[in-house]
């Protein structure tokens, strides 16, 4: 077996997985076990193999080559309702419920009880069903509820009430506390230890090294396909993990070289914005070339609106947004693409990139004018242009006719930069943009973010991740209920300054 040796009485093993896609290597002799009542996490950088290997686990793919065995018993699952019929449920990063029912539909959908006779109604039992096995996890959810009025961390729990309901033995997450909010967070882990005392066992991924220190029983680690080491609980540190993750020790994780002098001119300034007719007070503050502000806040607190407003996706109810002494026209993407203001979305998949067209296309898509000559695109122009922004951004693809849906999470990010990159920014918002993103990656966004820093981008970051903030920012302006609670200069900088600020509190 490619790995440590495994724990006595494995319930699930992978034995030697290989699988292949067009041009891709995405797995070759991978091994894995999971004890019942364990947690084992499993890390990698983005295109290390995790998701796949993942969707062999619950059925959604076959392996080329390999063995899977439950209970020392070899399987071959057939698909993802033969593999919940053993007992195992992969819940997607992406959740996958029915906004429009409520939380007992969703929870049995597809195996509601039905009363007898023709017409095979659905037994109102449902909702005892659901209640059972919500209050079986402590959770305090009315299944009368639509799931579409409920927060993600709620919307999280739905997802694991309904792999128990199907007596599952092995739950598999992927990223499941991207969108939660730390408290959600915490419940959530809760509940895992709790699934741990009754001897259901858990195969959680995430980016998130804090997390996986604090819950992990083993990890196991991937790199380029293949197993790359395993950690026993005692093992498990920061260092560790990136060491194998990445192959090589990371003595410079944020690699911020550059902090912008003080009192140079503004570069950015936006001046008595109101966002939202609830807004408490108008906002202001200024961005420097070069400068790199982070700014911080619980999740609610308004940063995205602000970002969408800034770039014009919403209009402003009042003040102002200049680049370079201009005045932008509110509600106006075109006039802040003009004037070299640029937005990177939280959500790259659904608001930044094109998923079914390429790599190619994506970059190109901002600057199609640029390229054309008597309305028509110049190919050798669009395609120069997304090689050279390939080759400048590192982004690992096999051609660039490659769908952009294809690339790992870190190269989707890269691309939207890269759009961005090739139209000249002067000033960039970047919206959380490492959330989802591996370790590796993470690092060269970091670097990249410093590159254009030193050659006089003012960015504005906006991150849930204060270890980042800490290690980027020159600046930090907090938000709180959609107020600007301070800023805080970089030798102000602390996780506790930044929290309490976040939470309401008031500058030390």
């Amino acid at each position: 077996m490619n790995a440590a040796a495994s724990p006595s009485g494995a319930w699930l093993e992978a034995v030697g997985i290989c699988k292949s896609f067009p041009g891709v290597r995405a797995l070759d002799d991978v091994s894995l076990c999971v004890a019942p009542g364990e947690v084992l996490c499993v890390v990698g950088e983005n295109g290390a193999g995790k998701s796949t290997l993942m969707k062999i686990l619950g059925g959604a793919l076959q392996p080329d080559a390999g063995t899977l065995r439950i209970e020392g018993q070899p399987i071959h699952l057939t698909g993802v309702p033969h593999a919940q019929r053993l007992g195992i449920a992969l819940i997607h990063q992406e959740l996958n419920l029915a906004d429009s029912l409520d939380v007992a539909a969703n929870i049995f959908l597809g195996r509601e009880p039905c009363r007898a006779g023709p017409l095979r109604l659905i037994d109102r039992s449902i909702y005892a069903a659901a209640g059972r096995v919500l209050d079986s996890l402590g959770v305090s959810l009315s299944p009368y509820r639509r799931v579409g009025g409920l927060s993600i961390g709620q919307q999280q729990l739905v997802e694991i009430a309904r792999a128990l309901s199907m007596q599952s033995r092995l739950l598999i997450m992927d990223e499941p506390t991207s969108s939660l909010t730390q408290r959600e967070t915490q419940r959530l882990f809760a509940v895992i230890g709790d699934l741990k005392s009754r001897g259901v066992s858990v195969v959680y991924i995430s980016h998130r090294l804090a997390e996986v220190e604090a819950i992990a029983d083993r990890v196991t680690v991937l790199r380029d396909g293949r197993n790359a080491g395993e950690l026993a609980r005692g093992e498990i540190t920061h260092e560790a993990l990136v060491r194998r993750m990445v192959g090589r020790d990371l003595k410079q994780f944020f690699p911020r070289t550059l902090v912008a002098p003080r009192g140079a001119p503004a570069l950015l300034e936006v001046c008595g914005a109101v966002v939202s007719p609830r807004q408490p007070e108008p906002i202001s503050f200024g961005i420097a070339a070069g400068e790199v502000v982070a700014m911080a806040g619980l999740m609610g607190a308004g940063r995205t609106r602000l970002a969408q407003a800034l770039f014009g996706i919403r209009p402003l109810l009042a003040g102002e947004v200049r680049v370079q002494g201009r005045r932008l026209r509110s509600g106006s993407p075109q006039a802040a693409i003009a004037a070299g203001l640029f937005l990177v979305p939280e959500d790259r998949r659904q608001l930044g990139l094109v998923l079914a067209a390429s790599v190619q296309r994506n970059i190109s898509l901002p600057s199609l004018h640029l390229l054309q000559r008597a309305g028509l695109v110049r190919a050798n122009r669009e395609r120069a242009l997304a090689q050279q922004m390939v080759e400048r951004l590192r982004i690992r693809t096999p051609h660039l006719k490659q769908a952009a849906a294809l690339l790992s999470g870190g190269n989707q990010q890269k691309v939207v930069l890269a759009k961005w990159l090739a139209r000249q920014a002067r000033v960039l918002i970047l919206d959380e943009p490492t959330r989802g993103v591996d370790v590796g990656a993470k690092t060269e966004i970091y670097g990249l973010i410093d590159a254009l820093a030193q050659e006089g981008v003012g960015i504005l970051m906006i991150s849930s991740e204060l270890e980042e903030i800490l290690g980027m920012a020159d600046r930090v302006l907090v938000m709180h209920e959609g107020r600007l609670a301070g800023e805080l200069a970089r030798e102000q900088l602390s996780e506790e300054a930044i929290m309490r600020l976040a939470t309401g509190g008031k500058a030390a």
